[in-house]
Parts: structure tokens; C-alpha cells; sequence
């Protein structure tokens, strides 16, 4: 097993050998089998990384094997002021909910669309945050201030904890935005280098099953789209240790910058499609 193990691992290159990410999204588009093979294939380039298991992950596996989700409301996060809500709606920017990697990531990601699209962003970002309660957060605001004609969800990494979920949670987003609004989602890439072989697999295999959920409400709702970041990480094993800091989280600048550049490819496209007149509350 020890020598399967050190086949399968990959070397991480150096940084300098990952430029932005410039390809199109249609470049990526998968099929069901892509995304289940996208589990094999990440779980190959982390395995080689592991060290002996530890008790707490065999004793704390939860009834889905990633173990079970941690107190996120003690957690950081980053929220946009009233003032900044406001600004979004009046010149039908963007809405961003997301979890712990939109947390480091936000920041860039507005810089890079208000230069790219000129797009002003608004976030509802909180680490560790399951899509429920990312759900909840876009329902107060569409409650409160009204919405933009494009919501970003950047979540899902938590639901590895409970993939059962997600299908019902895309259904009340898209309820909650309509039909005359995009959403873009990006799908889950988790594989925790720090965790037991078991739980790295447990990870990826409950990951595949989030995406092929978004996969399949994306048959549901033409104004769903879908930004392929685990595709993009499988394409190319290397990737996952140059632009993967844990398995989970963006390398700075380097995976940062690659999946900013997918994200705003896709906001740039939802917003040429959009009608010109704007949506009202």
C-alpha cells in the first residue's frame, strides 16, 4: 500500500509554473463522469501526503465520513455595511455568499471584477458556513434591500459534513432569486491534507456528490450557472499542491488568482446575457 501510496503522489512544482487562469469556461464543461472521476483523481494527488491516522478522525467520522462540522459562528467572516448593499442594487453589481475560502478570497475577487467588468460586490461571507444558512443569509437580504440581477454562491464546502442537503438548498435559492436573475455557483473541491486517508476519500467522494447535484439542478434552472473549479484543479493533478494550500483552500496568489478568473469569466458572461432593462426588488 505504502508503495501504491508513493506512486500517486505528486510533486508540487514551483509557483512560477502557474500563470492566471485565462482558458474559457467551456473549456471545462463536464459530464457526470468527469465529476465523479474528479474524486480519483484529487485523492491520488493528496494520498502520498498522509501521516499515521488519528483517533479523533476514526472516532469523529460522522455518519457521512468527513467527520462532523465544527461551531462556524465563532468563526471569521467578512460582511458588507448597508451602505455597500445599497450601492450594489443601484448599479446592479453582485451579491457574494461563500463560506471560509470567499472569506480570503473576496477581497481580491472585487479588485479583479470592478476592474475587469466594472461590477461593485457586495459579501455575505462566513468560515465554515453550510449552504443552509448561506441560503438564509441571501433570503434576509432579497428580504431587506432587494437583490441584483447576479448572486455568486461560493459555498458548498461545508456540506461534505451532509451532502443530502444541497439539492433542496439550490432550489430554494433559485426559488428565493427568480427566474429573471443568474446564479452562479461554484462547485466544491475538498480533500483535507491533514486528514486520515479515509477521511480525504470520504471528503472527495462527498464533494463529487455535491457537484453532481449543481450538475443536475443546472438541467432544472437556465439561469444557473456553474463555475467548474473542481474540473479545472483535476485537469491537471499538479494543480491541486500548487493552488490547494490543505486540500481546501486557495494558495495566495497563485490559486486565489486561478479561481477569481474563473469566477469573473462567469460573472463577466451572465452579465453580456442579461436583458438591459433592470430587475426591480
Amino acid at each position: 500500500m505504502r508503495a501504491l501510496t508513493a506512486r500517486l503522489a505528486f510533486r508540487c512544482l514551483s509557483a512560477s509554473q502557474f500563470p492566471l487562469v485565462r482558458k474559457r469556461l467551456s473549456a471545462v464543461k463536464p459530464n457526470r463522469r468527469q465529476i465523479l472521476l474528479t474524486g480519483a483523481v484529487a485523492v491520488a494527488g493528496t494520498t502520498g501526503a498522509i501521516v499515521a491516522a488519528s483517533h479523533s478522525d476514526a472516532a469523529d467520522s460522522g455518519p457521512y465520513g468527513s467527520g462532523v462540522i465544527a461551531n462556524w459562528l465563532v468563526l471569521s467572516k467578512a460582511i458588507s455595511p448597508e451602505t455597500i448593499i445599497k450601492t450594489v442594487i443601484a448599479k446592479d453589481g453582485v451579491f457574494m455568499f461563500g463560506d471560509s475560502i470567499a472569506v480570503q478570497d473576496g477581497k481580491s475577487l472585487a479588485i479583479r471584477l470592478a476592474g475587469r467588468t466594472g461590477d461593485s460586490l457586495a459579501v455575505h461571507n462566513w468560515s465554515g458556513r453550510p449552504t443552509t444558512q448561506a441560503v438564509d443569509a441571501l433570503q434576509d437580504w432579497a428580504t431587506k434591500y432587494g437583490m441584483p440581477r447576479r448572486i455568486l454562491m461560493a459555498t458548498g464546502t461545508n456540506d461534505v459534513f451532509n451532502p443530502p442537503v444541497v439539492t433542496a438548498q439550490i432550489n430554494r435559492t433559485m426559488s428565493i432569486v427568480g427566474p429573471n436573475r443568474t446564479v452562479v455557483w461554484v462547485n466544491t473541491q475538498m480533500c483535507r491534507t491533514a486528514r486520515t486517508a479515509a477521511m480525504q476519500i470520504a471528503d472527495q467522494r462527498n464533494s463529487a456528490w455535491i457537484n453532481l447535484q449543481l450538475a443536475d439542478a443546472q438541467r432544472r434552472y437556465p439561469n444557473l450557472r456553474i463555475v467548474h473549479w473542481a474540473e479545472y484543479l483535476a485537469a491537471k493533478p499538479t494543480r491541486l499542491t500548487a493552488y490547494l494550500s490543505d486540500g481546501v483552500h486557495t494558495t495566495v496568489p497563485y490559486g486565489q488568482d486561478a479561481r477569481n478568473e474563473l469566477i469573473t469569466q462567469a460573472l463577466a458572461a451572465a452579465k453580456l446575457a442579461l436583458p438591459q432593462a433592470k430587475s426591480s426588488k
